[in-house]
């Protein structure tokens, strides 16, 4: 008999393989151009969306979706991601008159709508990256932060906890995050998360079963937005849920990254691409 060496339930991530993407509108595409790309070094993707109504912008294999509205959208929270170089961010938002703030070794910033972007070096917790979507945070009420890890662990079989009077909800390396707080919260302004899942059926059938699902758009997609408990059906928050299959076309799309330490006097020819992930 061969004697197990690892704990082989570290590697067991739920039903949540990945977030895709963050969705927010915003008013202006070149003001998102000089924030997004410029200032945070992200790029552009080359080849869907290219005109002047939508862009979305790629973040090692994870994307920002950045439709045109006049209004714009925030989300209440921060979205982390992990960058290669800190200092190096740090000159891109100076040199483009960007405020910055330090916090716990990360450098936090804020979309011309009022998103607010954590960037953070890359680090194991991470995973094997140097440029992702680390996490999605979402400030809830007081007492949401139970009901809705439990809504994620029994309708959408995702790994749940909560510590420190926040949810955390695991999607492969990254986090889904809500995080308690007494402050008066905005009402949602309707940005969306998108996910990829394993199960594609069982939390459909559950939301059904609850009258929750908002959308069914493609045989691969279907969407959700109120998180509700378990026993008394009440909505704990909202958030638009846009879940996929690993059906779904765009799972696993290899996505184009700059690297953004090249100008035209270090140019090599070939070496335009960044290599995002770090190894295991």
């Amino acid at each position: 008999m061969v004697q197990q060496r690892f704990d082989r339930t570290a590697d067991d991530i739920g039903n949540l393989v990945e977030i895709g993407h963050v969705n927010v509108n915003i008013a202006d595409q070149l003001a998102a151009t000089d924030f997004y790309v410029t200032a945070l070094g992200l790029t552009r993707d080359p080849y869907l969306f290219t005109g002047t109504n939508n862009m979305w912008v790629n973040v090692g294999r994870h994307q920002f979706h950045l439709p045109t509205d006049e209004r714009g959208q925030r989300l209440h929270g921060v979205v982390g991601i992990v960058v290669p170089d800190l200092d190096a961010l740090r000159k891109r938002l100076a040199r483009a008159r960007v405020p910055m703030t330090e916090a716990d070794g990360s450098v936090e910033t804020v979309s011309p709508w009022g998103n607010r972007i954590r960037a953070h070096a890359p680090n194991p917790r991470f995973g094997p990256v140097t440029l992702a979507l680390a996490y999605v945070e979402h400030l809830v009420p007081v007492g949401a932060a139970e009901p809705i890890a439990a809504f994620y662990r029994e309708i959408i079989g995702a790994p749940a906890s909560v510590a420190g009077g926040a949810a955390h909800v695991r999607a492969g390396w990254q986090e889904l995050i809500f995080r308690e707080t007494g402050a008066p919260i905005p009402p949602n302004e309707g940005h969306h998360i998108q996910v990829y899942l394993a199960d594609f059926s069982t939390p459909h059938r559950k939301l059904v079963e609850r009258g929750l699902i908002t959308s069914e758009n493609n045989a691969h997609e279907y969407r959700f937005t109120e998180i509700t408990g378990l026993d008394d059906g009440r909505s704990y928050f909202t958030l638009e849920h846009e879940m996929r299959s690993l059906r779904h076309p765009l799972f696993g799309r290899a996505l184009v990254n700059r690297d953004t330490t090249i100008d035209p006097l270090s140019y090599v020819n070939g070496r335009e691409a960044f290599a995002w992930a770090s190894g295991s």
